[in-house]
């Protein structure tokens, strides 16, 4: 084990798995995660969703525990549990009191090592995901994201939904289940963090004593899948009261060095209630009460997404307003004071976003999985500040590209009259 930056460590086992631990002595929690890194886009086509499926099943019962005792042992110290699945890896987590940590830690190891896989309840979670994604087809701002990425990243992993379909998860048997949990959870591809008021000795012996006896590597290629693009998608869906838009430019790798600059670029966008599309659209046009931009990042690719809802008769109004406001970045620098509030905004949000424990934990496992080490906050803040004008001005000429743009229109779409001719800025 060795201390790395701002009292973090770090410790190897002897089976390849990585332990990362970040000390904070004046709270009373603890958060611990175990972070597998593969996610949905690491899936072939005809095994789509089964990261997720999995996830669901380490919930349902060890060798040990049944899905009621494990909620049972977390509820009875107040903790809170929880997993998720992205496209680039898979997260369980616990939060408990310091004094429980070692509780935590038992429970994780528990699930993520001795899965019982009953048939029983792989059908009863089967059906249960089968709820999930109709829920998502229900939900306007996640069928719509899921729409974008088909068509932004067609014919590649990364444009799959991460819950899969009803068809790809109808055909997982329990032996396709088991086969790729025992070929993916090995050390190799296993990364535990904690955060919080803990003791790192007698963490380190806990973890060493519960994932130590895991044996076998791990290997996390990434299918090469090429992808192709659609400009324009559009989807009817007659019941929905407003036309919901979803415009998406090429970003930049997580790891790219330019990374300050686009987070820049995208809250002067429209990163918050000041930004420009928040001003132009929502409070000088009364066009949409949604507005927004954020970023996607993955370890290869990227990209800036523009969402807004309006109604049907102002959807062409604002994707004009949309692209007007894209190329406006690409054709004038940013205002010093205008670039100022951006800064002063991008490094309060990342110093609030790191006070709970949870999300340190967290930090520290993207840290290690986009990066292979840890930038001390310093690091980070100074590379916001040292963000200029022109830098911004030239990534956007780089990355906010008519060739590029993915536009998914969901809604009542008749009266849009809009073709990918239109998408020019």
């Amino acid at each position: 084990m060795h201390t790395l930056t701002d009292g973090i460590r770090k410790e190897t086992l002897d089976n390849g798995l990585i332990l990362l631990s970040e000390r904070m002595p004046k709270i009373r929690s603890v958060a611990l995660g175990v972070w597998l890194r593969k996610g949905s886009r690491h899936e072939m086509p005809d095994e789509n969703g089964i990261s997720h499926f999995i996830e669901h099943l380490l919930f349902k019962g060890t060798e040990t525990r049944t899905a009621q005792d494990i909620a049972l042992t977390i509820d009875s110290v107040g903790g809170q549990m929880d997993a998720f699945t992205t496209k680039e890896f898979t997260c369980f987590y616990f939060k408990v009191l310091d004094e429980h940590a070692d509780i935590a830690v038992d429970l994780l190891s528990d699930i993520v090592r001795h899965p019982r896989f009953i048939a029983e309840e792989i059908e009863k979670e089967r059906k249960v995901i089968y709820e999930e994604i109709k829920m998502v087809d229900d939900t306007p701002d996640e069928l719509l994201y899921d729409i974008f990425s088909a068509s932004y990243y067609r014919g590649h992993p990364l444009g799959r939904p991460i819950q899969g379909t009803i068809d790809s998860v109808s055909k997982m048997s329990q032996e396709q289940l088991i086969r790729y949990f025992r070929d993916s959870y090995r050390p190799g591809n296993l990364l535990i963090t904690a955060a919080g008021n803990l003791d790192d000795e007698r963490l380190s012996g806990a973890i060493r004593k519960a994932f130590g006896p895991l044996s076998g590597g791990g290997i996390n290629a990434v299918p090469s899948e090429s992808a192709s693009r659609n400009r324009l998608v559009i989807r009817e869906k007659k019941e929905l009261g407003q036309l919901h838009l979803c415009l998406g430019v090429p970003g930049l790798p997580l790891p790219d060095k330019r990374r300050y600059s686009a987070y820049l670029l995208n809250v002067v966008l429209g990163g918050t209630m000041s930004s420009r599309l928040f001003q132009l659209i929502r409070e000088e046009r009364g066009l949409a009460y949604s507005v927004y931009s954020t970023i996607n990042s993955y370890l290869d690719t990227g990209n800036l997404l523009v969402g807004a809802a309006t109604s049907p008769e102002s959807g062409r109004e604002v994707v004009e307003l949309i692209l007007q406001e894209l190329k406006r970045l690409k054709d004038e620098p940013v205002e010093d004071q205008e670039l100022k509030i951006a800064k002063e905004h991008l490094k309060g949000s990342l110093m609030l976003s790191l006070e709970s424990s949870s999300s340190r934990m967290s930090n520290l496992a993207r840290q290690e999985v986009y990066f292979g080490r840890q930038f001390t906050l310093n690091e980070v803040l100074e590379g916001i500040e040292a963000v200029t004008r022109d830098e911004m001005l030239q990534l956007a000429r780089d990355l906010f590209n008519p060739a590029g743009c993915t536009l998914a229109v969901l809604g009542k779409t008749a009266g849009l009259r809009l073709s990918q001719d239109d998408l020019v800025f």
